[in-house]
């Protein structure tokens, strides 16, 4: 079990050698926090599942898989003894992170899982750590952002932790202490009809208060705007007053990095990939010899002082997010009185490091700074609505697409085999194909309604990493999963415990680079990333790049 600390261990934790540590619950999450450290200069090493010791691989593939036996479950420890006493120390690296698949398992697993990722980053020296969740705040009255927190927070002794799901690169930003996405309330976007967390509530500190019994405040968009050192003392303000979680308004980028400034010395950190690299900056610019940390308040300990802003105001000549109004739900003045890889790592270097070829004289050298190239398949599980949309654009595209259809094929073997069949049976040149399990909402209910929730997800994660291992054995060297548990369905089933992080495909969708023998390339990316034009673009040929098709 993990040890648990008390709060004054991050004043060590925090020093400007100790690295970063970052627990993601979904597989395409990490690497979108991965490559935002990247941006900023972080050399960042990513796991897919908590290693079982230190180490990196030599260059053998390990068969071994995360999660459960069937590869479907919340993951555990990855590949079961490659990673012994013996193994070769990590890379030189600023942040590590983990990644989990525990968004959607019962939140007891995912306590559990958080809590071993934990031991095993402060047993690599990590510091500060960093708790990514769902820019949509992807979630239910019963976890697993509450359960979560409420662990990490006990064991790592922080008695206030900042968080914000804000992400404006994403089009995510949170205002008054209500989520938007795209401008819109998070309640009256497409995340209301999300099949597993539909998410029919905006304001934020509600949706958390109803997942723990940890005091939540809010710190409003005035305050953030008056600097970190204004944020600071908003913090310590809730602290005195008995909040543990404090929810920061951010609109824009300036705003993260402000807020990743005055974070700079808490022992725990949670947030989507925003705060992850407003974050990265601080850290960069307190190794580049500047103070953005200076005079912040340790985090240990309930700290005295005010600032802490009501959630109604805002800065003079700073405006509400495009198109929103005054959110509904928004200034109910929540603040601080509020109640309630065995072997394997995904190598992220800094830009310049981290875009170079393989070096010349190895063996597997890898050109990463581009696009790859090779026979190219799509597989898409996700049902959100972006997703429904790039699928359709591919579709529209003539790609070859086959359907996988459980409620016909209510068994992951057979379904998959009769996937790959169909696949054998294609003729050549009709463009990289498309195996898909999305359905638009209706269908989606219908599959859910006969099957049962539980039993057709685990079904077509199943039936996903069948075909995924099916297809790379048939050659295919890229494959392109829309959807977090798709792609860790994809992950598992190929054994990938680490890669190199390549160029991005779409804003914090980048390419990975398994590492090994294997020439492979994944793009594994969340179902509200990208341009309509993701999938089509992402699997399309040297030569239909070149066309401009």
């Amino acid at each position: 079990m993990t040890q648990r600390r008390n709060s004054h261990h991050q004043a060590d934790g925090t020093r400007a050698d100790a690295p970063l540590g970052v627990i993601a619950d979904d597989f395409t999450g990490a690497t979108d926090v991965a490559v935002a450290l990247r941006r900023a200069g972080l050399r960042t090493l990513l796991f897919f599942g908590v290693p079982d010791g230190t180490g990196v691989p030599d260059g053998t593939e390990v068969p071994g898989r995360t999660g459960g036996a069937d590869g479907t479950g919340a993951p555990g420890r990855t590949g079961e003894g490659a990673h012994g006493a013996d193994a070769d120390p990590l890379p030189e690296h600023d942040a590590l992170v983990v990644a989990l698949k525990s968004r959607m398992v019962p939140a007891a697993d995912a306590v559990a899982s958080s809590l071993d990722a934990l031991e095993w980053l402060r047993g690599q020296g990590a510091g500060q750590i960093y708790f990514k969740f769902c820019s949509t705040f992807d979630s239910t009255p019963r976890g697993n952002i509450g359960p979560v927190l409420d662990r990490l927070a006990e064991a790592t002794g922080a008695d206030t932790v900042p968080l914000t799901p804000s992400s404006p690169e994403h089009l995510r930003t949170q205002y008054q202490g209500c989520l938007f996405v795209d401008g819109v309330l998070l309640g009256e976007s497409h995340m209301r009809d999300h099949p597993v967390t539909p998410m029919t509530d905006s304001n934020l500190p509600r949706l958390l208060r109803a997942q723990t019994r940890e005091r939540v405040a809010l710190i409003g968009l005035g305050t953030v705007r008056e600097g970190a050192a204004a944020v600071r003392d908003a913090l310590a303000g809730a602290g005195a007053r008995g909040a543990r979680y404090v929810l920061a308004d951010g609109i824009d980028e300036s705003d993260l990095r402000t807020l990743g400034r005055a974070a700079l010395g808490s022992p725990l950190v949670a947030g989507a990939a925003g705060l992850a690299a407003g974050l990265a900056h601080a850290y960069a610019e307190e190794r580049a010899g500047r103070s953005p940390g200076a005079g912040r308040v340790p985090g240990a300990g309930r700290h005295s002082g005010a600032g802490l802003a009501p959630g109604t105001e805002r800065a003079p000549g700073t405006e509400r997010p495009p198109g929103t109004g005054r959110p509904s739900g928004a200034g109910q003045g929540e603040a601080a009185d509020g109640r309630n890889a065995a072997d394997g790592s995904h190598i992220a270097d800094a830009p310049d490091a981290a875009d170079a070829p393989g070096a010349p004289d190895s063996p597997h050298a890898v050109d990463i700074s581009g696009p790859p190239d090779g026979p190219a398949a799509v597989l898409s599980g996700s049902c959100s609505r972006r997703t429904l949309e790039q699928l359709a654009a591919l579709l529209d595209e003539g790609r070859p697409a086959y359907r996988l259809d459980p409620v016909a094929v209510p068994d992951p073997v057979a379904l998959a085999d009769a996937a790959l069949a169909w696949y054998d049976a294609l003729p050549a040149g009709g463009g990289a194909p498309v195996l898909y399990s999305s359905a638009a909402p209706e269908r989606l209910r219908e599959t859910q309604r006969v099957l049962g929730v539980e039993r057709s997800a685990a079904l077509l994660e199943k039936a996903t990493g069948l075909v995924a291992a099916g297809l790379v054995e048939r050659g295919v060297r890229r494959l392109v999963a829309a959807g977090g548990e798709t792609s860790g369905a994809v992950v598992a089933a190929l054994g990938v415990t680490g890669a190199r992080v390549g160029a991005e495909a779409a804003r914090g969708v980048p390419w990975i680079h398994p590492l090994g023998e294997r020439p492979l390339a994944l793009l594994l990316k969340s179902g509200n990333f990208g341009g309509p034009g993701l999938l089509t673009d992402a699997s399309a040929s040297r030569a239909e790049r070149t066309d401009g098709i």
